[in-house]
């Protein structure tokens, strides 16, 4: 900018100190172009004043640029005096900053110094301790030699005061006191550097005094004398104490590591190794020894041995004997069985007031369920309802075995069918008592003597004919003789004198058990003995955990269950299997290890499987099996009865030719990794009231793996059926349909051999079979290739015609040769 725009008053300056902001603006036609703020050094640029006005203030009358207002000046004022404003702003805190930083750094400067000082004082005082910690040894050492040579000098002899230089010389391996002489007073800060020096280097070997011999009054370190003092110590300690033996009780399992056995008898593995070689066993620390040779090494160290074994996890589970007094009355448990479709979920539902058979699929039940009911005179029962379809044997069986009183529904319009017989049968096996409750007596055609009269064929005789099992005839749509088969119950439950003591650690019976997806496993338990109370810790079969939460029949959470009361246990690590029986442990580590234990046991017996049979038996085994097609199959079911149920029928579907094996099978939903298997094997997905989730939905729709769905068990087994009978090779049946004689063999260039034949019997068809004989014996099989009548090629030949017949691929035909023409026909065959 030149001095003349200066002198226009189009720059304007503010003193602000050693440094000025400078605003350099051009407008055009009144608009701003652009601002340029430059910081020079020691100039300072003040605006002239106007007239009338006072200087820098930018208020008079004195020339401006052209189109700049009133108060576009006093903006460009305040904007400068703000510029100003902020660079003193920024100024003083510079400052303020510089001079926190070398505040800080004197702060770091002091605190090292003083920390250095003290560090240096507390290795002067160290140093210094040490120094008169020596000399004062020192000079304890050299007064008493000097004692021991004045006691060892003869008695005539004058001794020689202590301190002389006769006493200094007769001890030149120690330093001793200078002769003492007159200091000066001026002397004495001469006499300290020097008595610190020669102290300093007393202890130190020069190689004057290395050569020569003269040690100089070096002595022993302070760690040389602590070390020597030990072994001393150790020594004297050695021989007067001798350490007893301390024999262990040793236990032994069936097989254990070395280093676990070394551990147990507080022994080091190195020896235990060393006793093994001794005995002729080459092992490591980390291999596995037996039980014999375990207690061979226990004995040969001096330790008593322990045997035990894995099954003594199971102790845990104590058999409690109830005493008598401690007994209390508990609720009879009534199973309902018999034959499917003879009513009884329907007799069920009369007692409890329900509806559960309008919810079955199919109308059958499926599934073993269980109940509490209380009769209008206040008393308990629990009835477990089976199932009565052929595939549920096993449910009918566990029924059985955990029941009081067995009540068989048999239904008076169908009598005696085969699962009632079954019922029978285990109801015997059990040893249970039973009361036959005779169905459907509403119905046309119901005869309740045939079903007293068949029921003696299997030695159940009924009251009315003068037995002693009690029988109701009854109908559960009318409700007909409904009271008269609770009175039964409770007459035979009090004959029973059923009693069981709460006041102890639970115990009871898996009925069912299924995998839920939002509650996880889920065991419906009966319990027998004791209370389940919630937060128990329990082992069922191979599965353990706590009690989380416990469900009765009504959907209601309980907090505890006592003897005879059903409940749905959630909890668990897994689903059980049913049958099992639930026991109360009293920690987590007992239940976890109790579990573990039945895992592998069971894992051994499933490898074990077929390890003693021989080579030649599997060749043989493996020789059946080619000829034996086989229908695999993935089984995945809603509880664990119904998935035994499935897998126990598809073992009984096939026959020599063709079979059904289960791959896989479990409870809960069908998952990606069931899809996986199935895609490897080539199987199909059985689900039993279950279905896939979506992930395990698109991969089996990616890979092409099909999934069926049942929740009716009948449809299941027949589909099954009928896929396993589309294994099966079709049935071959042979119709004879004709004879032909050969006259003459005629030899056709470009066409082989023709024989001119007359049938003799029945006819001849193009499409036929045919076999050669010569002198009655079969030669050849085949089909013919062509049948003529004259030149013309026809379809048949009637009996008594003559025609002219060539085989496919066979030439070796003669005169007199007889064509045997038959058909066959394909039927296919089915395992119903």
């Amino acid at each position: 900018m030149s001095d003349e725009d200066n002198k226009d008053g189009k720059t304007l300056g503010l003193r602000s100190g050693t440094q000025t902001s400078r605003v350099r603006q051009s407008f055009s036609h009144g608009r701003t172009k652009s601002v340029v703020v430059e910081k020079k050094r020691k100039r300072v640029f003040v605006p002239k004043s106007g007239a009338g006005g006072k200087p820098g203030t930018g208020t008079g009358s004195g020339p401006r640029a052209v189109g700049i207002s009133d108060v576009e000046m006093e903006r460009r004022k305040k904007a400068l005096k703000a510029a100003v404003a902020m660079e003193a702003e920024r100024k003083v805190k510079e400052e303020a900053e510089t001079a926190r930083r070398e505040a800080d750094r004197a702060e770091r400067r002091r605190d090292k110094e003083v920390k250095e000082q003290e560090d240096q004082d507390r290795a002067d005082r160290a140093r210094q301790k040490e120094e008169d910690e020596i000399r004062t040894k020192e000079e304890a050492k050299a007064a008493a030699t000097v004692k021991v040579e004045q006691a060892a000098k003869p008695k005539e002899e004058a001794p020689e005061p202590a301190g002389t230089e006769a006493a200094v010389s007769r001890t030149p391996n120690y330093k001793t006191a200078a002769p003492k002489r007159d200091i000066k007073p001026q002397d004495d800060k001469k006499q300290n550097r020097s008595t610190v020096g020669d102290r300093r280097r007393s202890g130190k070997l020069t190689i004057n005094q290395a050569l020569s011999g003269d040690r100089g009054g070096r002595q022993r370190s302070m760690a040389a004398m602590k070390r020597a003092q030990e072994r001393e110590r150790r020594k004297m300690g050695s021989q007067q104490i001798e350490h007893e033996k301390q024999v262990r009780d040793v236990q032994v399992p069936e097989a254990i590591t070395v280093q676990e056995l070394a551990n147990r008898m507080a022994e080091r593995v190195a020896a235990v190794v060393k006793a093994l070689m001794n005995n002729g066993i080459m092992a490591t620390q980390n291999q596995t020894i037996d039980a014999d040779t375990a207690e061979l090494i226990v004995e040969e160290f001096g330790h008593k041995v322990v045997r035990v074994s894995d099954a003594d996890v199971e102790d845990a589970i104590t058999a409690i004997e109830d005493d008598e007094k401690d007994l209390l009355p508990r609720a009879p448990v009534i199973t309902i069985m018999g034959h499917v479709d003879h009513g009884k979920t329907s007799v069920l539902d009369v007692i409890r007031k329900t509806n559960v058979v309008s919810g079955e699929a199919g109308g059958i039940t499926q599934h073993i369920g269980a109940y509490q009911i209380t009769t209008d005179d206040g008393t308990l029962l629990s009835f477990l309802d089976t199932p009565g379809h052929a595939a549920f044997t096993s449910m009918r069986a566990r029924g059985a075995q955990v029941t009081d009183i067995v009540v068989l529904v048999v239904a008076a319009d169908d009598s005696v069918m085969p699962q009632t017989i079954e019922a029978i049968n285990h109801a015997k096996a059990a040893g249970v008592p039973m009361i036959v409750a005779i169905n459907k007596m509403d119905k046309e055609g119901a005869d309740p003597t045939r079903v007293r009269t068949e029921l003696l064929q299997h030695e159940v005789i009924v009251e009315a004919m003068s037995g002693e099992v009690q029988d109701v005839e009854l109908s559960a749509i009318t409700g007909q003789g409904i009271d008269e088969l609770l009175e039964a119950i409770s007459l035979q439950s009090e004959l029973l004198d059923l009693k069981a003591n709460p006041d102890r650690p639970a115990e009871g019976a898996v009925i069912e058990a299924k995998l839920d997806v939002g509650r996880g496993p889920v065991a419906t338990v009966l319990v027998q003995k004791g209370t389940l109370r919630k937060g128990d810790i329990f082992v069922v079969g191979e599965q353990f955990g706590k009690v989380r939460a416990l469900i009765d029949d009504q959907g209601q959470r309980v907090n505890e269950a006592g003897p005879s009361v059903p409940v749905e246990v959630l909890g668990l690590n897994g689903a059980p299997e049913a049958g099992d029986v639930l026991n109360v442990v009293a920690s987590e580590s007992e239940a976890r290890e109790i579990a573990d234990y039945r895992h592998q046991v069971r894992k051994d017996k499933k490898a074990a499987v077929g390890a003693g049979a021989t080579l030649d038996q599997l060749l043989a085994k493996a020789k059946a099996d080619e000829n034996v097609s086989e229908l695999p199959i993935l089984v995945k079911a809603d509880v664990q009865g119904s998935e035994e149920a499935i897998v126990q029928a598809m073992e009984k579907v096939g026959n020599d030719e063709v079979r059904v094996r289960v791959l896989h099978s479990g409870v809960g939903a069908i998952t990606e990794s069931d899809v996986t298997l199935a895609e490897a094997s080539g199987a199909p997905i059985i689900g039993f009231n279950v279905r896939a989730n979506t992930p395990a939905r698109n991969a089996a729709n990616q890979k092409g793996v099909e999934i069926r769905y049942y929740s009716i068990i009948y449809d299941l087994v027949d589909d099954i059926k009928a896929a396993a009978s589309g294994l099966l090779s079709a049935e071959i049946k042979e119709t004879f349909i004709g004879y032909a004689s050969i006259k003459e063999v005629f030899k056709i260039t470009g066409v082989g051999k023709i024989a001119g034949c007359t049938v003799t019997e029945g006819v001849a068809r193009r499409a036929a079979g045919v076999r050669l004989l010569r002198d009655n014996v079969v030669i050849h099989e085949g089909k013919l290739k062509t049948l003529k009548r004259f030149k013309d090629e026809v379809k048949e030949v009637q009996g008594g015609q003559e025609c002219g017949m060539a085989f496919e691929n066979y030439d070796d035909i003669r005169a007199g040769d007889v064509i045997e023409i038959f058909e066959t026909e394909s039927i296919e065959r089915s395992l119903s």
